[in-house]
């Protein structure tokens, strides 16, 4: 057995991976990895990178640029031009992100879930009873980004934003272990609120989740870096038209985004829960 391996092996025991992932101080790991990260030190970027491929399937032949500044550099890189194609159809809505398809489905009333057995509140996880009213008997997909994956999202259709909401919290692990022993984990952990339009009028939300080691969600479109450390309102209206696969910020390690569509909206060909998935691909569909 590979060191790679027996690594793999033993953190995938669920007692000791949620002992090593979240019965630590969170707030403060996270802190110094937003710290650490940005050293632009060689010797800390090589051998930080090699442990991470160590203990992932860190995969940079895709990347844009082959040399990196820092850790945090290559957390956030780019891809070369035209790896990530997204769907033309207007009545498709793309993933917004790489991820792994999560718990899906049809939001009942206002419940939905985050792992089977385990369900949450759309007012706990949005805060605005306006805006659970507009996805009420919606549709929701979680997309969870692993430390590995390319972690940029883009926007899934041509779409309006109005709003943006930080909601503070805690940073919780959102792997399944944790997922299915933390109730309402989503709702716990420190989360943006991107409210949404298409051109077509139906409201759209995206909820990118922050969680253990990350350290922050940059939004382009704020010019901004949404983290504990943001003071002052927390709400920032807006007014930007995006189109389709525009990007619209990242996540500095990896993370969750959860889609919450009207529902009209139906699940597309091959969007099952363990899927693999890329920012672009066919992700939900109006009737």
């Amino acid at each position: 057995m590979t060191v790679k391996a027996l690594i793999a092996s033993f953190t995938q025991q669920e007692d000791l991976n949620f002992l090593l992932t979240n019965r630590i101080p969170r707030a403060a790991l996270t802190r110094f990895m937003g710290r650490f990260s940005k050293i632009e030190n060689p010797l800390v970027r090589d051998f930080s990178i090699a442990l991470w491929k160590l203990f992932s399937d860190l995969d940079l032949s895709e990347a844009r640029k082959t040399h990196f500044k820092s850790l945090h550099d290559c957390f956030t890189r780019e891809l070369k031009p035209g790896l990530r194609p997204f769907d033309p159809a207007p009545s498709i809505v793309a993933s917004p992100s790489d991820g792994i398809v999560g718990a899906h489905g049809r939001i009942a009333d206002t419940e939905l879930f985050q792992v089977k057995g385990a369900p949450y509140s759309l007012l706990d996880l949005l805060g605005d009873s306006a805006l659970v009213d507009q996805h009420r008997n919606g549709s929701f997909v979680t997309l969870r980004l692993t430390s590995s994956m390319y972690h940029r999202f883009h926007a899934p259709y041509d779409a309006h934003i109005e709003r943006v909401t930080l909601i503070h919290g805690d940073v919780w692990n959102v792997n399944p272990i944790a997922l299915k022993r933390v109730e309402r984990l989503f709702c716990k952990n420190e989360r943006a609120v991107i409210r949404t339009h298409l051109s077509t009028g139906e409201a759209v939300t995206l909820v990118p989740v922050a969680a253990i080691l990350v350290a922050s969600i940059r939004l382009h479109f704020l010019d901004m870096v949404l983290n504990a450390q943001t003071r002052g309102p927390v709400n920032f209206p807006c007014d930007v038209n995006v189109t389709k696969g525009e990007e619209l910020g990242w996540f500095e390690h990896g993370s969750t985004i959860i889609i919450l569509a009207p529902g009209d909206f139906n699940f597309c060909d091959g969007i099952g829960e363990g899927t693999r998935i890329r920012a672009g691909q066919a992700l939900l569909k109006k009737n």
